[in-house]
């Protein structure tokens, strides 16, 4: 048995404040669009109207008591789950399509912790400064402007993180009333826990863990390495040309061409370390593809701005893929897609998407079953007439009110009894039963294989549905 100091590995790193940058180029004007689109949708869109009859006057609107989502002109009800198991599916093999092609492409844009840490690094930077002036503020000792800039910048993330939370619970109840209850304190209880819960899960997420989410929760970053293909587009340095002969080195003089660089074997990067202190995570890409990388390619515009600042070629850092870079004499980086497993994936996007929208266009607006009454299968009455009997379930899923009338194809009119509901009222996103009973004479019935229950809309005739049943007979095989 060994004595002595063990090697010990902790599975939690204490988290080492990173100080970013800022920078200009195509890569940061993207993540700046994407994050105004999908601020603008997620915190606007419970404020536009959107005028219906029986519900408030908001575009999209997640009804729990009355069981129902509306969404612009669409409601959705439970009976449409369907419909979310497309969603989560085409989300599902969308995310691997685009890992396949361009890496961990939605981390660095689209991914809702991104979005919100982007956010909170942007308001770190109006209150505080640019990175000095962070790296400073951070270092010195507690006083009146380090009490006054960092209290401002956490409040301000506290201020962002409630409204993110109070606009979710505006997506569950009209959302100008949810305001004025939730100040006056007239808000239900629920309304209440979830802000909170999401406030602080916000500010804690986006203003004190950021990187250490995506290292240490989020399960995508350590499984995304299974999607990769050699053909994969991800943010890669060039170490061939960074590096050359004898490693990288700044451009001191005697070393600040290409032309002085290479004669003495020296790589094309200046060693100026932008390409980190640009990088949201911390990493240093120089040393190669690292599951932490959530492909921003803030590192790329800041690697180009300095090539142009030398008159250097771009693309010491780029995006490109394993294959490419280690071929003898690179190409053009570009998206290769002729792979079976891309293939399939857009594929299997391409059908479940179209079926989702063709499910969502055709959808009428009611359902109906019908099922026969097996115990028993059929009855023969006292004067040999033969009766079947039916439950019939119906669902209006219109936006208001509906009267249906219940008939018979294929069968005398008389054979028919529903009792009392020859019409039947339901109300909007309800279902309701009917019981039907079908008595035939037994030459009728000899000759009756199957017959149609219409249900008709009142008032909607070319509505009407056509549900095609069988007739069962003493001597017929169920």
């Amino acid at each position: 048995m060994q004595t002595g100091q063990k090697d010990q590995s902790e599975l939690y790193q204490k988290r080492i404040p990173i100080f970013t940058r800022s920078v200009k180029g195509r890569f940061r004007r993207f993540k700046t669009s994407v994050l105004v689109l999908a601020y603008a949708i997620y915190f606007l869109l419970p404020w536009l109207p959107w005028q219906r009859l029986d519900a408030p006057a908001q575009a999209v609107l997640f009804d729990l008591p009355g069981r129902r989502f509306l969404i612009f002109g669409l409601t959705v009800y439970p009976q449409d789950v369907i419909w979310l198991a497309l969603l989560l599916f085409i989300a599902a093999i969308l995310l691997f399509f685009v890992t396949g092609l361009v890496g961990r492409a939605f981390c660095g844009y689209f991914c809702f912790q991104t979005l919100w840490t982007d956010f909170f690094i942007w308001i770190e930077h109006l209150v505080q400064g640019e990175r000095p002036a962070r790296m400073r503020l951070h270092r010195q000792p507690w006083n009146s402007e380090k009490l006054v800039k960092v209290g401002g910048t956490h409040a301000l993330w506290m201020l962002a993180s409630f409204w993110t939370g109070l606009t979710f619970v505006a997506y569950f109840t009209y959302a100008p009333q949810l305001v004025l209850d939730f100040f006056s304190g007239q808000a239900a209880p629920a309304a209440y826990i979830t802000t909170g819960v999401l406030t602080l899960s916000t500010y804690v997420a986006a203003g004190l863990m950021r990187e250490q989410i995506c290292t240490y929760v989020c399960p995508y970053g350590r499984f995304q390495s299974v999607m990769y293909e050699p053909e994969t587009l991800a943010v890669h340095y060039d170490a061939r040309r960074g590096e050359a002969a004898h490693g990288r080195a700044p451009a001191r003089a005697g070393q600040r061409t290409l032309a002085e660089r290479h004669e003495k074997g020296i790589g094309d990067c200046v060693d100026c370390g932008l390409c980190v202190q640009v990088c949201p995570v911390g990493i240093d890409i120089r040393e190669g593809l690292q599951y932490k990388c959530i492909s921003c390619g803030l590192c790329i515009d800041a690697c180009n701005n300095v090539m142009d600042s030398f008159s250097f070629p771009r693309g010491l850092i780029r995006y490109d893929s394993e294959k490419n870079l280690a071929s003898p004499v690179p190409a053009a980086p570009k998206v290769q897609w002729r792979s079976l497993k891309t293939i399939g994936y857009g594929l299997a996007l391409v059908l479940m998407t179209t079926y989702l929208a063709y499910s969502v266009a055709t959808r009428g607006s009611f359902e109906r079953a019908v099922n026969q009454i097996r115990q028993p299968l059929y009855v023969v009455l006292s004067n040999g007439d033969i009766r079947n009997r039916y439950q019939i379930r119906i669902t209006n899923k219109a936006a208001h009110d509906q009267t249906y009338v219940i008939s018979a194809r294929g069968i005398p009119a008389d054979a028919i009894d529903l009792g009392n509901f020859r019409e039947v009222t339901i109300k909007s996103g309800h279902s309701g039963l009917v019981q039907a009973s079908v008595r035939l004479s037994p030459t009728v019935a000899a000759q009756t294989q199957h017959f149609e229950l219409v249900i008709t809309p009142q008032g909607k005739p070319e509505e009407a549905r056509a549900e095609s049943v069988r007739f069962d007979v003493p001597g017929k095989r169920p």
